[in-house]
């Protein structure tokens, strides 16, 4: 699976499971699950509708920048970024909906940046072997051979 329905299916999959997995946590602090679900909800929202505003701005900035290339300074200004954006939405949102100190919001995010850390990381590595690889990531083939390999052409499918 590649192009624009690999992205849609990543995205749904790894929203779905994060709905569920932070409104559980969030009833296991002690929210009622309706309004804990209601928070995942639009929490989810918030961060895929600030991870395309970030990465629009971004790449905005990034196009006039004289220096090409994503080194890892990049990558890391990259992320703080838009942490530092869900950091900012979130606290007060979390703070208003869950009835919660500012402080208590904010330890919360910060929990949810951790844990969304590791659950990125495990989420893609798991994607990718079911679905198999994306076309930018597959090695090339070599100039001698004649086509894909079958494997190849199965993850290109």
């Amino acid at each position: 699976m590649q192009g624009v329905k690999r992205k849609v299916v990543y995205v749904s999959l790894y929203e779905l499971i994060a709905v569920i997995l932070t409104s559980v946590a969030l009833a296991m602090l002690g929210h009622a699950p309706g309004h804990a679900g209601v928070a995942a909800v639009a929490a989810s929202l918030i961060a895929v509708v600030w991870n395309l505003v970030w990465n629009a701005l971004f790449e905005h900035w990034e196009s006039r920048q004289t220096i090409k290339g994503r080194s890892v300074k990049r990558r890391v200004a990259h992320a703080i970024g838009f942490e530092g954006g869900l950091i900012v939405a979130f606290v007060p949102f979390f703070a208003w909906w869950l009835n919660v100190s500012w402080w208590e919001a904010f330890v919360l995010d910060l929990g949810f940046i951790v844990f969304f850390l590791v659950y990125t990381f495990v989420f893609s590595l798991i994607f990718d072997k079911v679905f198999g690889l994306p076309a930018s990531a597959m090695q090339q083939s070599s100039p001698t051979k004649a086509g894909p390999s079958t494997s190849e052409a199965r993850q290109a499918a």
